[in-house]
């Protein structure tokens, strides 16, 4: 059989789709639609050379990626209404799924064309895997940048401080100052309006480094035991070292004789029934299977409306909050339009909700069977039902979900009483000093208090007072019992390490604490 003319036809094919690839890159690389342009002003201002390599890979050599090619400036989405005292800020510009975004989607506003998603892409799979083949490596290099220029991610660790499971506490702060400031105490020590004027505030929030396709990065430990979940457009940004340990211990409130139940080992759909028949109720089992069984989302799925090389059975509720606690995975917030208005969201601990009324960062969502069935396929956009099919969580089956989210309990704290308080017995001077600044100057007990050190309601920090950006409005408070289990804080991860969670806190609420305060407070939050 002369199989010559099957050979051109295959070649006219893959020659058809490299040049689809190449089209579509073309369009987009080098212009303001998928760099991050020469204007902003990031690079230029770090105190040092930002690394060029990934996060855990040590210093390297600084990077030149940015072009001189002049491009016309990006189409605007149609304006919306802007109240004057946030005047300065520019209209997002319109970007299709998979391109790059700004870096610094806090200084744009405005309404998106439509809130509604499609499941379609805009190119072919095939250009759509390509394109990101040839996009991705760019993009990630920018990234590893940008994170160098604004953190100083050392790797260094607080002497004797340990997570639940062994992991080191990172030391900090790491967040970068300018160099017309210098140190956190001169900061700390400026009225809002100069650090504005002079844009000294070292805090200010993260996007998701993709936000045109966002949902849920992954960390590297997770991939590693997962590749399924690798994503074919974008890796996570923060080094390991400043993140939750893998796999985390996990403590029941109905077994606390047994410690971390599961022996150091990472729960899933195929040990689950070995590590727990005996200990939990049948109705407990059931919620913990469905916890464990991935569904489809919006970009993990079995469509080629995905970012994973293969299509995918989904995410299960459990592989962001692995153990019942969280890996650190980040997406964005269901609750705003357009996409690139939405607040880059880490994924928190499910230990102590037991003792929580308020669930969701932006949402008031009251009770934990609604949390389990709130989410439409992690986006709030139900129109993907049709095309990838619908979640089908019932409200018994997220009842049973919350029942066992009910028993997740907070890690051992055995400095503290039954109270809460420290046992001046067992506490130190630092911790025991940090603990009366924590009820005073620092102010922190004004919305940390109780047996999980959270008051259930959202408050505005109005963080926008110190650097010109849209505001973010109120946000849940997150409660501090076992803080020292979960970085990076702040719902965005801005805060990479304790020492900054301090730092930040002291410059908006202007608590102006000396240094050796700030270590006191820290010392205390190490015991919560």
């Amino acid at each position: 059989m002369n199989t010559a003319p099957q050979c051109v036809i295959v070649a006219m094919g893959l020659f058809g789709v490299s040049m689809g690839i190449n089209a579509a890159y073309e369009k987009y690389h080098g212009s303001e639609l998928s760099r991050v342009p020469s204007s902003q002003p990031y690079l230029a201002s770090a105190n040092a050379q930002p690394a060029t390599s990934n996060p855990d890979s040590g210093n390297v050599s600084a990077s030149n990626s940015q072009q001189d090619t002049k491009v016309p400036a990006p189409q605007q989405i149609r304006p919306a209404s802007l109240a004057p005292d946030f005047e300065g800020l520019t209209l997002y510009p319109t970007i299709n799924k998979g391109i790059r975004t700004p870096f610094d989607l806090w200084r744009f506003y405005g309404r998106g064309a439509s809130s509604y998603a499609s499941p379609v892409l805009p190119m072919r799979w095939e250009q759509w895997a390509g394109f990101h083949a040839k996009q991705k490596p760019g993009l990630m290099q920018d990234i590893y940048d940008y994170m160098a220029s604004r953190f100083n991610f050392n790797k260094a660790s607080i002497p004797n401080a340990h997570m639940s499971g062994g992991k080191p506490v990172m030391l900090g702060p790491v967040a970068r100052l300018k160099d017309s400031v210098a140190s956190f105490e001169d900061l700390g020590s400026l009225p809002a309006a100069e650090i504005r004027k002079r844009d000294l505030f070292p805090y200010k929030p993260l996007a998701h480094p993709l936000q045109s396709t966002a949902h849920m990065v992954f960390p590297q430990s997770w991939i590693a035991a997962h590749p399924q979940h690798a994503r074919i457009d974008v890796d996570h940004d923060f080094p390991d070292a400043y993140l939750p340990e893998f796999p985390p211990p996990m403590f029941l409130t109905t077994h606390l004789e047994l410690g971390d139940v599961t022996n150091g080992t990472e729960v899933t759909i195929d040990n689950y029934y070995e590590i727990f028949d005996g200990l939990l109720t049948p109705e407990q089992m059931e919620g913990l299977k469905e916890l464990l069984r991935p569904s489809p989302t919006t970009w993990f799925n079995q469509t080629t409306h995905r970012v994973t090389t293969a299509p995918s059975k989904g995410v299960a509720c459990l592989d962001c909050h692995v153990n019942g606690h969280t890996n650190a995975a980040f997406e964005l917030g269901p609750d705003s339009r357009p996409n690139m208005a939405r607040l880059r969201v880490d994924t928190p601990t499910l230990r102590g909700n037991f003792n929580l009324m308020q669930f969701s960062s932006k949402r008031s969502i009251r009770s934990m069977d609604h949390f389990s069935e709130v989410e439409e396929y992690f986006d709030g956009d139900p129109g993907m039902q049709q095309a990838i099919g619908p979640r089908a969580v019932k409200r018994e089956v997220s009842n049973r979900m919350a029942d066992f989210n009910a028993i997740l309990d907070n890690p051992p704290a055995p400095k503290l009483d039954p109270l809460m308080q420290l046992d001046p017995a067992l506490a130190n001077a630092s911790e025991l000093r940090g603990e009366k600044l924590f009820q005073g100057k620092a102010r922190c007990a004004t919305c940390h208090y109780g047996p999980a050190f959270v008051d259930d309601y959202m408050h505005d920090l109005k963080a926008e007072r110190f650097y010109v950006g849209r505001p973010e409005g109120p946000i849940k408070t997150f409660p501090l019992r076992g803080i020292k289990d979960s970085p990076p804080y702040l719902h965005d991860g801005r805060c990479p390490t304790l020492h900054d969670a301090v730092e930040f806190f002291n410059i908006v609420l202007q608590t102006k604490l000396t240094k050796q305060e700030k270590d006191d407070l820290v010392a205390y939050l190490l015991c919560l």
